[in-house]
């Protein structure tokens, strides 16, 4: 993410909106403008920021062997009886039948 700061001093601007957006979509960011004098776009600022690592965390986890292993020893199977009923069956260290 790329953040200009002090957008609410329009009039001694140094870098322009285009400017700002032009060199984050070179670095493939995401480009906002913000004021902490009058609190513009900080709040979103910090909750894009924080949505970010967490759906780049979520996704390194749910794609990690550790997990995908643990998924394969708690994964609830479906198995015929001798009756042709099914039964379910859990891990037993995670579920009572």
């Amino acid at each position: 993410m790329l953040v200009g700061n002090k957008c609410d001093l329009e009039d001694i601007r140094a870098v322009s909106v285009e400017e700002g957006k032009a060199l984050a979509e070179e670095e493939g960011l995401f480009f906002m403008e913000t004021s902490a004098l009058d609190a513009t776009n900080v709040d979103k600022a910090f909750e894009i920021v924080i949505r970010e690592i967490f759906n780049n965390v979520s996704r390194k986890l749910l794609n990690s062997d550790a997990y995908k292993a643990e998924l394969s020893v708690n994964r609830v199977s479906l198995v015929n009886n001798q009756d042709g009923s099914e039964s379910s069956w859990r891990n037993p260290s995670c579920c009572s039948r």
